[in-house]
């Protein structure tokens, strides 16, 4: 099975901007921002989306949301405010077979989403 594109990048063999890194994740900027700051939290695990996830992967799944939420802080969003979303299949927008949760944040947001 070939790796998905965030395994690369975890193994460095395609660039990004890394913010973060330790041993179950990755925090890297998004190539296409949607946002003034728009940064993908990635499990180094391949789950390839949060409904194939398994009861096993809950300590994981914990991290990557106190991750994100410590990356957020990281870039200055915390007054502001940000937003936090996981894609779930192609209609919601899912284009990496990967499990990852985008930081969203240096504009106001608004309700509903797209």
């Amino acid at each position: 099975m070939s790796k998905t594109l965030f395994e690369k990048i975890a193994a460095r063999e395609i660039p990004a901007q890394i913010v973060f890194e330790d041993d179950l994740v990755l925090a890297i900027r998004d190539i296409k921002p949607a946002a003034p700051v728009h940064v993908l939290i990635v499990p180094k695990k391949p789950i390839p989306r949060i409904a194939e996830a398994k009861p096993d992967d809950h300590k994981m799944l914990g991290h990557l949301l106190l991750k994100a939420a410590e990356v957020a802080k990281s870039l200055g969003l915390n007054e502001g405010g940000y937003r936090l979303v996981i894609n779930n299949g192609p209609n919601a927008g899912e284009s990496v077979p990967h499990l990852h949760l985008h930081i969203l944040g240096g504009r106001h947001m608004s309700w509903p989403p797209g």
